[in-house]
């Protein structure tokens, strides 16, 4: 009777319904029977959309990641029992076959062409935005049409960037890669870069791409050689609307330049260039008015820096491209062109918003020469002197520009042999207290009490309102911490305050603070902490 006992015992538990698991409970929470709520699952992502859709029933789901899917037994298999089971096992009758699924009911097509093609194309366009269109947006269309649809749209084709297979690979590989990529180039010029409007070439030696570029604007040039005049002349008549060159860190022929500034000068907007001893003569050309509209010009050193100094004359520049907003000349040696007895000062910059003159050596730069610079520009905003060791506080003072909002001061890497200011701060922060920004003084050799009158003026600003003060360096400056603390007190504002290498500071608090809670945390030990011996 045993026996008899203990198998109704597993019978009863066989017919036991199985209790809930996690995940079933978890499908249930997310999308309820009933609430018009359907689930579209994929190996990285669940996603829970609202209209109803042909998602295929939970157990058919769950059943299908549990088990592998098997081919389904022939004739023979169905008849014959299987070896191991009881008789009455192998003569109960078989379970009743599952009906047939309808097409409403059939197997999921993929969330993939159920997402609406405009969300697809924003999804698309953040990686585009990351890591550019390429070579993610031609592996995407492959997957399906509706990838390709979203792939090709006009909007994720605006910036591309283009780097020579060559690079970093062996010779017989990198030829191999060289004639896919170009292959690729056969079909994307006149199917997808007919939007094109902002393109990069790394280290490319082949033939510019532009005759199927009308909408280009922006072209940058990063490391190329051997590129011609005819190709930079044929890149302009066939890009009527390019308007920026970039140019830096590449060996392009002076020849090449000019005639490119020759063919669309009168459309240039933004050029970018690298010094180097064929730039006397590309700078020639914007001296003879070639390029009326300019408005950014930024001439920088390259990894070889060049000791022979670049002379500049700047009341022909000044002439030359009356329209420059954005003046950079980055870490050159540069000395401007004598004036002469009895010449008269050139017209200035008079829409100029930002004069970079930042330098880790020595340069020629003095009161003098900035006075000629911006003696006709009242609209300047950005003023990024670091490195210029001969400018002084009095030569600043001069300037027209009223509403300065960012001013770089610092002085980095400079000799001890240089004699530096020690009064004369206060005339820069009386001046701009209402307008500045950010304000650097690193290095400068004012002393305690000059300091302190200085940032005094953050203290009170007209109307009562508060600063505009967001960003102050002292590294390196004699600043006591009752300065400090007034400062921070009355720029509610900061963001960003180095007092690294401040002298006069307790130990542990010299050190940048970045973020409203760091610069308020040193304010709290400042207030706190006892004066230095």
């Amino acid at each position: 009777m045993a026996a008899p006992a203990s198998r109704q015992v597993r019978r009863r538990a066989r017919a036991a319904p199985r209790p809930r698991s996690a995940e079933d409970w978890w499908w249930d929470r997310l999308a309820p029977r009933g609430s018009g709520y359907h689930l579209l699952q994929s190996d990285s992502m669940l996603l829970v959309l609202s209209e109803p859709g042909p998602a295929r029933p939970r157990a058919q789901r769950r059943a299908s990641r549990r088990t592998p899917r098997q081919a389904p037994p022939g004739p023979s298999a169905a008849a014959k029992p299987k070896a191991g089971l009881r008789p009455e096992a192998a003569a109960a009758p078989a379970p009743a076959p599952a009906p047939t699924p309808t097409p409403e009911e059939g197997p999921d097509a993929g969330w993939g062409d159920r997402i609406p093609l405009e969300i697809l194309v924003q999804i698309f366009g953040l990686l585009v935005a990351a890591d550019g269109p390429m070579p993610f947006l031609g592996r995407a269309a492959r997957v399906c049409r509706r990838w390709q649809e979203a792939a090709s749209q006009p909007a994720l084709w605006h910036t591309v960037t283009l780097s020579s297979p060559l690079v970093g690979r062996p010779a017989k590989g990198g030829v191999k890669a060289e004639k896919k990529l170009l292959a690729s180039l056969e079909w994307l010029m006149p199917n997808r870069f007919s939007q094109l409007q902002r393109l990069t070439l790394i280290h490319w030696k082949s033939q510019l791409v532009g005759e199927c570029c009308p909408r280009l604007t922006f072209l940058k040039l990063s490391g190329c050689h051997g590129v011609t005049a005819d190709a930079l002349v044929m890149l302009a008549k066939a890009c009527c609307q390019l308007h920026s060159l970039d140019l830096q860190h590449s060996m392009v022929e002076s020849t090449a330049v000019v005639s490119f500034l020759e063919e669309a000068g009168s459309r240039m907007r933004k050029f970018w260039l690298t010094y180097s001893s064929q730039t006397t003569a590309i700078l020639g050309a914007l001296l003879g008015s070639c390029c009326p509209q300019l408005q950014v010009l930024e001439v920088s050193t390259g990894i070889n820096r060049n000791s022979i100094p670049l002379q500049l004359p700047v009341e022909a520049l000044q002439k030359g491209c009356p329209q420059l907003q954005v003046l950079r000349l980055l870490n050159l040696m540069w000395l401007p062109k004598p004036l002469g007895r009895g010449v008269a000062p050139g017209p200035g910059f008079p829409s100029l918003e930002e004069l970079c003159l930042a330098s880790s050596t020595c340069n020629f730069v003095s009161n003098e020469v900035l006075g000629r610079l911006l003696h006709g520009s009242p609209n300047l905003r950005l003023l990024d002197l670091r490195g210029c060791a001969r400018i002084t506080p009095a030569g600043l003072q001069d300037l027209p520009c009223r509403e300065l909002e960012q001013l770089h001061l610092g002085l980095y890497g400079t000799s001890d042999r240089l004699t530096l200011a020690k009064e004369g701060s206060p005339f820069l922060t009386q001046k701009w207290c209402h307008t500045l920004r950010e304000l650097d003084l690193s290095g400068q050799g004012f002393s305690e009490k000059d300091l302190e009158q200085a940032l005094a003026a953050f203290l009170s600003t007209p109307g009562g309102s508060h600063p505009a003060l967001c960003s102050l360096n002292l590294r390196g400056t004699r600043v006591t911490p009752s300065t400090v603390s007034s400062v921070i007190s009355s720029c509610p504002g900061l963001l960003y305050l180095n007092l690294e290498s401040c002298r006069c500071l307790p130990r542990g608090l010299k050190r940048a603070y970045r973020g409203l809670e760091e610069v308020q945390w040193c304010l709290e030990q400042l207030l706190t902490s006892p004066s230095p011996s």
